[in-house]
């Protein structure tokens, strides 16, 4: 009987060990309300997220898409071409949450299920082989695969950054082009976007396809490969527009150059941007070239001049690099944005662009100095200029040696 009674006591000291108290069964019930919380914000989140992608694929119809044949995805609307097996443009808005959009790059690369004839693929780029040790041999084309919607536009959703994969959105572009200058348009654009806070941007992007354009060699669809890329981006707030026409191949020249008004775009291309607005806005819009808006060029740089202001047998500093190491006098012009004296007693400048982006330089040497009957460092820094001489090679960077003050003269246009 003793032992019963123990048995009973133990039992019933080990339920009450394990009964929860009031505070327990509290943060149990707070627990179960923040879990509902939360399942209820994923749920918001998801509607504001679709609601996001719906409103994209309206704006850009409102906006007015370079043509009437087009596939909808997500968060891009394209035009595919048969003939070149890539898209004649592909449309998007960049929106201010990339400013705080996580998502990173997929690199899931796949055939786009809505291209009815069939898009390209991974082989139209490259081969691959699979080795014993389930590593693979790649044999490339030597282009890259080049997002026209780069992928970077669309971080603030996973659905749409994945998306900018499917291979309708890429086209042939030689390394040198894609992974610099291309990259740095893009990236200027995406820094617009950071600069002016809620602000969006519609962007169209592709190609300049024409008949005569080669074939890449080994592509299993004939994909072409272009020789140039128009973008065009519009601040719809703003009324502010700009377009880029940059060749496919490595440049060093700056963005700048390649800076056109939409309307050169479009007769380059014969596509109508924006065509859904008013006449006069359309006009406002595209016929607009004000690149400092858009680069945020630093005060102290220029735009180098344009050709068509120069006299014969002028040059600007972007086309003085072909001139190099000629061994023949030309005459280059353009704004004098630096100077300084190096510790040998050389002057030293720059014109258009500062180091260490510097695409024109040209120095007096020490003992020349005093053949001058001014200082140069106070007579030609900001002003436009024109330098005759041999264009030498000087670190890869075009350069003009100055002995006389007869080589250089003020530029009026």
């Amino acid at each position: 009987m003793r032992q019963v009674l123990l048995i009973l006591l133990w039992s019933v000291i080990g339920i009450s060990s394990i009964a929860q108290t009031p505070t327990e069964e509290i943060l149990d019930s707070l627990q179960t309300e923040l879990d509902r919380i939360e399942s209820q914000k994923n749920s918001i989140e998801d509607e504001i997220h679709e609601y996001k992608l719906d409103k994209i694929r309206d704006d850009l119809s409102a906006w007015g898409l370079p043509g009437e044949d087009y596939i909808e995805h997500s968060a891009m609307f394209l035009s595919y071409n048969e003939e070149h097996e890539q898209a004649n443009w592909v449309a998007h808005i960049i929106l201010p949450e990339i400013a705080t959009g996580s998502v990173s790059r997929t690199n899931d690369f796949r055939v786009d299920p809505k291209i009815e004839t069939g898009s390209t693929e991974e082989a139209d780029y490259f081969l691959k082989y699979l080795q014993e040790d389930s590593s693979y041999v790649y044999d490339g084309y030597g282009y890259d695969r080049g997002h026209l919607a780069p992928s970077a536009d669309f971080r603030w959703s996973e659905q749409a950054l994945s998306e900018s994969y499917y291979y309708s959105n890429m086209s042939p572009q030689r390394p040198g082009f894609n992974r610099y200058s291309w990259a740095e348009l893009e990236g200027a654009i995406r820094s617009y976007v950071f600069n002016h806070p809620g602000t969006s941007l519609y962007v169209v992007t592709g190609p300049i396809l024409h008949e005569n354009l080669p074939k890449v060699e080994r592509s299993v669809n004939g994909l072409s490969l272009p020789e140039e890329y128009f973008k065009v981006v519009v601040d719809m707030e703003r009324d502010r527009g700009i377009g880029f026409i940059m060749p496919n191949r490595q440049i060093e020249a700056p963005l700048e150059t390649y800076a056109v008004t939409i309307r050169e775009v479009e007769n380059r291309t014969n596509l109508d941007f924006s065509s859904a607005l008013a006449n006069d806005r359309q006009d406002k819009i595209e016929k607009q070239r004000d690149i400092t808006s858009w680069l945020n060029l630093p005060d102290t740089e220029a735009e180098p001049l344009s050709p068509t202001e120069l006299p014969k047998g002028h040059f600007n500093t972007v086309q003085a690099k072909i001139h190099m190491g000629k061994n023949r006098k030309i005459t280059v012009c353009g704004r004098v944005v630096s100077m300084r004296k190096s510790k040998s007693g050389n002057v030293w400048l720059n014109m258009d662009k500062n180091f260490p982006n510097q695409i024109f330089s040209a120095y007096v040497p020490k003992e020349f100095l005093l053949s001058f009957s001014y200082d140069p460092m106070e007579e030609w820094l900001q002003k436009d200029m024109c330098i005759e001489g041999k264009v030498q090679d000087f670190d890869n960077t075009p350069t003009v040696r100055i002995e006389r003050s007869s080589q250089v003269q003020r530029f009026d246009p």
